[in-house]
């Protein structure tokens, strides 16, 4: 297939741009986003290397490593913090209730008090409205595991209140699994104590209160301490896991290492990828203006190669290609002012000249070719209704001048009185037809009630209906239509008489008009044979003889219909024939007032 310059300049322009767009599109919304993520996992890494060695050099003081878990976040976006063996959140002395345990009781720790991490139990926020229940001096009931002297509360119970703190994560493993105590690692037990409050400590304006209010974070934590409680984790190395919440991706990193003391601890850190989420939709959302601008550069680009350079010759050669096959029907648009445009409106006026002689010349032969078949067509017809009365009246005047028959003398002249009326009429409907197909005749239009006028129409055939003893339905509305009046009589009587000529005897017409909308449409429908589908269009046709019930022994000129579509054309209106199931449905539109 031959392939023009313009497209084929569009088509290398198109490829060369959509391309480029799409490795850019497809790099930044797809591989961008694993980049990104590999990238951070590589940061995070390092980070947690230089975060571990630092830790080790702090030897354990509060303030430095509260510093490097706020530098940990400010450089990386990400929380960090130290977890024990038993995965309790290292340094949590400022969230937590100092219980002095009954001595009593006291065979599991070295010592009367204890440290009760609060962030496994309830929330910082909970913690600000339940402080009233957990005053000095409360008794409280501590159930849950103990490991080398460390105690995981499970759940925390006032004596004297109905009040209960719960670890729910831990409890429903411990309480849910009867073997889980045989799962404890380094041979932790469940442990069941007393004691009484001896202080309520709460974080003040330090890294550590952020992490506390942080609830993803803290729900990791717990997760991660329940696992390691019951023996599901085994952290030999720094590994990531991927964790979502609330369509939020996140990274986990959990690194363990051991401490000054040589105590196995657990660097627990926990990155959003929510913002490389928000940069990748920002980029699509990005793309599709950039993608509209392309495509828009592109349409100029191409708009400009085909109408400035390469489309008004293209034309050219199309345009005279087309005179040389003698078609001057399609002129050149003239853009510039150069030789080309010169040439393209030289080619124009040529063209113009030939074409409105061509067209002249076709019209003035298809109007002489239309006016001859009428011509031919009115002759032929008229030449057929005379033929009969013409040979009916000679036959009678032939009778009457051998005086054959006397007695019949009268019967006579009225066969002729009759056929010079047929004659008449005829003639009149001849002239009629003429007036409305001259294209000069001007319709004046009237305002008249269409159901009166239908009314007036059957009394005036109501003898012809009584001697076929026919039965006609009326349906019609009082509504004012605006139409000659005069005419629309006619149409009318042409479609009534029509039905009364071909409706059998004892049966039924049914006339009706219908409103739909700013229109009314006026139906005729006889009950008797159908017509032919292929007649239905040239019923319309003067002195149509396409059907045996439309002889001229049923009376007529053969000219009602041709006359009655004249006269609905003239109004402007739809109008038609059609079969119904068992008769014949003549139609038209009229405007309303």
């Amino acid at each position: 297939m031959k392939r023009g310059i313009v497209s084929k300049l569009f088509i290398l322009t198109t490829l060369l741009c959509m391309l480029i767009l799409a490795t850019i599109f497809i790099g930044q919304t797809i591989f961008f986003k694993q980049f990104y993520a590999s990238q951070k996992v590589e940061d995070i890494n390092a980070s947690i290397q230089s975060f571990k060695t630092a830790y080790l050099e702090a030897k354990e003081d509060l303030s430095t490593i509260q510093k490097l878990e706020h530098n940990f976040y400010q450089e990386n976006q990400s929380w960090i913090t130290a977890l024990d063996s038993a995965g309790n959140i290292k340094y949590a002395n400022d969230f937590s209730l100092e219980i002095h345990l009954d001595s009593s009781q006291n065979k599991d720790f070295s010592n009367l008090v204890v440290n009760v991490p609060l962030n496994s139990l309830t929330s910082l926020e909970d913690v600000e409205r339940l402080k009233f229940d957990l005053d000095k001096g409360n008794p409280v009931l501590i159930d849950g595991v103990i490991i080398d002297n460390t105690l995981v509360p499970t759940i925390l119970t006032l004596e004297d209140k109905n009040f209960v703190l719960e670890n729910r994560q831990l409890s429903e493993r411990l309480y849910g699994n009867k073997a889980a105590t045989e799962t404890y690692p380094k041979g932790g037990s469940q442990i069941f104590v007393k004691g009484v409050i001896q202080e309520l400590r709460l974080p003040v304006g330090t890294f550590g209160s952020d992490i506390y209010t942080n609830r993803v974070f803290i729900d990791r934590i717990k997760q991660f301490q329940v696992n390691l409680l019951m023996n599901e984790n085994h952290h030999d190395y720094t590994e990531a896991m991927d964790y979502e919440e609330n369509n939020i991706k996140y990274k986990i990193f959990i690194s363990p290492m051991k401490d000054t003391t040589g105590e196995t601890i657990y660097i627990f850190v926990m990155t959003s990828l929510q913002p490389v989420d928000e940069a990748v939709q920002m980029i699509q959302d990005y793309y599709a203006y950039v993608i509209l601008f392309v495509l828009l550069l592109i349409v100029l680009v191409s708009f400009y190669y085909s109408k400035k350079i390469a489309k008004p010759l293209l034309q050219i050669n199309e345009t005279t290609n087309k005179m040389a096959n003698l078609d001057f029907s399609e002129t050149i648009p003239v853009t510039s002012k150069d030789e080309i445009g010169t040439l393209s409106d030289n080619i124009n006026t040529l063209s113009n000249t030939l074409h409105s002689y061509i067209n002249q010349l076709q019209q003035d032969i298809e109007k002489e070719k239309q006016l001859e078949t009428t011509r031919k067509e009115f002759i032929s017809g008229v030449s057929h209704e005379l033929k009969t009365p013409l040979s009916i009246m000679k036959s009678c005047i032939s009778i009457l001048e051998d005086g054959v028959a006397s007695h019949k003398r009268d019967y006579y002249f009225k066969a002729m009185a009759k056929e010079v009326d047929k004659m008449d009429m005829l003639i009149v409907d001849m002239l009629d037809l003429a007036k409305f197909e001259s294209g000069t005749f001007k319709m004046e239009m009237d305002v008249f009630y269409i159901d009166q006028v239908i009314e007036y129409i059957c009394e005036q055939l109501a003898l012809e209906i009584t001697n076929k003893q026919l039965h006609v339905h009326k349906q019609l509305s009082h509504t004012k239509v605006v139409a000659n009046q005069h005419r629309i009589e006619q149409v009318i009587t042409n479609f009534i008489t029509n039905a009364i000529r071909y409706t059998p005897e004892n049966n039924r017409i049914l006339i009706s008009t219908m409103e739909e909308n700013d229109r009314i449409k006026v139906c005729v429908e006889n009950k008797g044979a159908h017509i032919a589908q292929e007649h239905l269009e040239k019923i319309w046709d003067r002195f149509y003889r396409g059907d045996m019930s439309r002889q001229r022994s049923k009376g007529g000129t053969g000219l009602g219909l041709a006359i009655s579509k004249n006269i609905l054309e003239l109004h402007g209106v739809q109008y038609g024939v059609m079969n119904t199931m068992d008769g014949v449905l003549f139609y038209f539109y009229l405007n309303k007032s």
